[in-house]
């Protein structure tokens, strides 16, 4: 049974209920222990309190160099990272590796951003001088999601502690064990005890955590979730709240020259991960006519041919859904879908193998009526066909998201007018939707988040900025009808 609690540099057993993980490729055990009690949950936050009135104190350059060392030590674990991803939620291993190599790079990236974007700056006045400086919140929650266990958690916890922050992590209880690795390697660098604390559990242990004493609260997961965050901390707006919440994403596909090369990106934008990134796109929207029955043509093809498998298998491009409860939802949905009007073109179904694995799917969603603007994470492709480009951006904004959306298209115009109106903060053209560079913001409008994206602005939602004028010494002002 695994050590639950992290506080102020110590493991501890949980005090609350058991619970376990279950790799869903093979139904094999990856974690199991007792969630942190509601005291528990208290006492980290505590620790985090204390600890972080010195580490907000030292200079900026001896915070930036125990994250370097973190970086280093990020990446001598980095097989670790991996194989924990792969055994608790399924991801392939070389999608994995590819997260533990963007935990590493995340480190530079934020600190670059740090200056950039929270740092200081000078400037001379008739009076004396103005000043500009950050100042951190304090302690931040940061709530992970299964799906980056590593990499999205570690997108803010890096940027909260260079900016003199502390943090009290609480892992998606469906991928719990990489938060003891990313422990290790702050531990190795030298991170002073308490500014990062762990609390492992579920919905309870959540709950406790959003009723501390928390200055900020970080997180990526469901809309769902992010919007009841959202009515919890009304009418705190002390409470700093980044919220990336998802996207029913669009992706257009008009008259490219390539279609096996448009087929492809559609296929990597849908399911690449299983379909669990939030960046995915959901609904492929295609001219009706000859050409776009080719292109639909295509991308069935390659959703029959993907390659199937766990870890082990090396040359596999989609794991398992993270649990058998999770691909249930996605035969679930499609069903929805068809009895809605869809066709199904290809299905998603639960295959023989068990635990958490389906087969890609995708389903022509033009006749439906009713659908929900709902993100299912799954590799699901809705397919909708349109008699023009209009018609196709405005199917492309019919949604509360706003989280990613793409062009595949030679057409520069179209382009042009596609990345004026659509509403999507990344917005793509001849490249998958799915995934994002860190050296850009991350995030998007509508229910996809409350405008404070992550990644490199993750610096502008972990300090706050503080304005100074000053001068030497005190002098008359002399204002206009002022007494002399």
């Amino acid at each position: 049974m695994a050590k639950s609690a992290y506080i102020n540099g110590r493991w501890s057993d949980g005090k609350d209920d058991w619970f376990e993980k279950t790799n869903p490729a093979n139904g094999e055990t990856s974690w199991d222990g007792q969630a942190c009690s509601d005291d528990q949950v208290e006492d980290a936050i505590s620790a985090a309190r204390v600890a972080q009135s010195d580490w907000a104190r030292r200079p900026q350059h001896d915070r930036t160099t125990i994250l370097e060392k973190y970086a280093e030590e990020v990446t001598k674990r980095a097989d670790a990272i991996a194989e924990a991803i792969s055994r608790d939620m399924g991801k392939v291993a070389w999608d994995a590796k590819a997260e533990a190599g963007a935990m590493a790079g995340k480190i530079a990236i934020s600190i670059k951003a740090q200056v950039e974007r929270a740092g200081t700056a000078y400037s001379e006045a008739a009076f004396g001088s103005m000043h500009l400086t950050h100042r951190p919140h304090g302690v931040m929650a940061v709530f992970g999601p299964f799906n980056f266990p590593g990499h999205l958690p570690n997108g803010h916890m890096v940027p909260a502690l260079l900016a003199g922050n502390a943090c009290v992590f609480k892992p998606s209880e469906l991928a719990p064990s990489v938060a003891h690795i990313m422990v290790e390697a702050f531990e190795a660098a030298g991170l002073p005890e308490g500014l990062v604390n762990v609390v492992q559990g579920g919905r309870d242990t959540g709950a406790a955590l959003l009723d501390g004493d928390i200055n900020g609260l970080l997180f990526t997961g469901s809309a769902q979730t992010g919007l009841f965050f959202h009515r919890h901390f009304a009418g705190r707006p002390e409470v700093i709240l980044a919220l990336e919440m998802g996207g029913n994403n669009p992706l257009i596909i008009w008259d490219p020259a390539d279609i096996d090369a448009a087929a492809d990106i559609a296929a990597q934008s849908a399911f690449l991960t299983t379909g669990q990134r939030c960046s995915c796109a959901r609904r492929v929207i295609l001219p009706t006519g000859k050409w776009g029955d080719q292109v639909v043509e295509a991308i069935v093809a390659r959703a029959k041919s993907l390659r199937i498998g766990d870890a082990s298998e090396g040359d596999a491009f989609m794991g398992p859904l993270v649990s058998e409860q999770a691909a249930q939802n996605a035969v679930d949905f499609q069903m929805m879908l068809s009895k809605k009007g869809g066709k199904t073109l290809r299905r998603l179904k639960r295959m023989d193998r068990g635990g958490g694995f389906v087969t890609a799917g995708v389903i022509d969603v033009t006749a439906a009526t009713d659908i929900p603007d709902e993100e299912l994470f799954g590799p699901l492709m809705q397919i909708i066909r349109v008699d023009d480009f209009d018609q196709a951006i405005q199917r492309a904004n019919d949604t509360k998201y706003g989280l990613s959306g793409g062009l595949v298209s030679d057409d520069d115009a179209r382009w042009l007018q596609a990345h004026a109106e659509m509403k999507a903060g990344i917005l793509n053209r001849n490249r998958p939707t799915a995934g994002a560079s860190g050296a850009m913001p991350f995030g998007g409008p509508g229910h996809s988040g409350n405008f404070r994206p992550g990644a490199y602005y993750a610096a502008d939602y972990c300090a706050w900025p503080q304005a100074s004028q000053v001068s030497d010494q005190a002098t008359r002002l002399g204002a206009v009808g002022f007494p002399k």
